[in-house]
């Protein structure tokens, strides 16, 4: 299926209003304002090669990433289909993440779409990391429930009135941010503010374990994660106690996570075998690297941003989960080079839809970003078009 090609105008736009809250967990501005800036890719529907009329719109949202120069993003502009990318209150910087806070920013460009750009149907398009927050959004906005963040702080999204989309897109997406950390976390680190001090038996990057790794090692090594996890979650908790007691009327702490890159299949190809690149390589460079950069993923955290967005057993954006409870028409494509996103989560994602009005669709070759890729990009394009036409979004 061919792409038409068409010119856009790329329109910035903001969204504010007030929000309570106890404590500033973005840096300036008024503790009540919350600011969040977008680009509204717009086709040119004059001229000589005009675009035809489309009254749905696709909203491209990640939790803390700035979608607007995703070659993604683009070429759906390219292709004649409005788009918008939001980005959330935490641009580039999630540190202080709430999930909760950021699906009611996600229902804020809804409402725009709807309200103020008049577009009759939206569809969210879940790439990678907003995979999993689309779907928090729908089923929230569907069948909301959370009055309160997992931290317990009150943030009531029952009352948010979240306005569901009419179809999901996941594109390249993982199952959640919590569970992908909990999978790439190094299992090995014994001591949080001692990172070189490790168990050998499940150092990935010793002189001890080499791959290929077999089922048993595989086993333990993913309890060992998950037990990480919830030992970061039990000092997390205390801590938040200790600060409700504190008399400096201190609200909110930050520490570092060291170690958050040391997945087994990133140096054993075998495991949750794809056709990506590697061994000894991940979608951000050299794993060993990656594993104590400063952007690594979860490098930074605030107490309460860690149970919501990271925590394995606390956060609620949990992909498969939230897609059993959402009723609209989903589309979920895989890249079968992606060093990011693995197999095992795309039919994880396909499998927790419980309906039946679901397709998945594998891009052969193709890389998380599709960077070099025109070819796999326009194949993308072109299926999630495909979709589109037939469930009665564009004509």
């Amino acid at each position: 299926m061919a792409v038409p090609q068409y010119a856009f105008d790329r329109v910035p736009f903001h969204l504010y209003w007030r929000e309570n809250s106890s404590f500033k967990e973005t840096y300036g501005g008024a503790v009540d304002q919350v600011l969040v800036e977008g680009q509204y890719l717009r086709p040119i529907t004059t001229g000589p090669n005009p675009a035809p009329p489309c009254r749905t719109v696709v909203i491209f949202m990640h939790p803390t990433g700035v979608m607007n120069l995703l070659p993604m993003t683009n070429a759906m502009a390219a292709a004649g289909i409005p788009t918008l990318c939001a980005a959330s209150r935490y641009p580039h910087n999630d540190s202080g993440l709430i999930m909760e806070k950021v699906a009611a920013d996600l229902g804020a460009y809804v409402r725009y779409a709807r309200e103020k750009l008049g577009f009759e149907k939206v569809v969210l398009a879940g790439w990678s990391g907003g995979g999993s927050l689309s779907l928090f959004y729908q089923s929230q906005a569907e069948h909301p429930s959370l009055t309160h963040t997992p931290a317990g702080d009150e943030f009531d999204l029952t009352r948010a009135g979240l306005i569901p989309a009419d179809g999901v897109m996941q594109l390249a997406a993982h199952v959640s941010r919590a569970i992908t950390l909990t999978e790439w976390i190094d299992s090995s680190i014994l001591d949080e503010s001692n990172p070189n001090h490790r168990d050998p038996e499940l150092d990935l990057y010793g002189d001890l374990i080499k791959p290929p790794y077999d089922q048993a090692f595989l086993d333990r090594y993913r309890a060992a994660q998950i037990a990480r996890s919830a030992k970061i979650d039990a000092w997390v908790q205390t801590e938040l106690e200790a600060l409700k007691r504190n008399p400096r009327g201190e609200m909110e702490r930050a520490f570092v996570v060291h170690g958050t890159m040391a997945d087994p299949r990133w140096l054993d190809l075998a495991v949750d075998a794809n056709d990506r690149q590697g061994p000894n390589w991940c979608y951000m460079g050299v794993p060993s690297v990656v594993n104590m950069s400063p952007a690594g993923l979860a490098r930074y955290s605030s107490l309460r941003s860690w149970l919501s967005q990271w925590s394995f057993s606390h956060s609620r954006a949990d992909g498969p989960k939230c897609a059993a409870n959402i009723s609209v028409p989903v589309l979920v494509i895989e890249n079968s080079a992606d060093d990011a996103c693995t197999p095992s989560h795309t039919r994880r994602i396909f499998d927790g839809v419980g309906h039946a009005d679901k397709e998945m669709q594998v891009i052969q070759g193709a890389s998380h970003y599709y960077m070099g890729q025109p070819d796999k990009m326009a194949q993308s394009v072109a299926t999630c078009l495909d979709w589109m036409r037939r469930k009665g979004f564009v004509g």
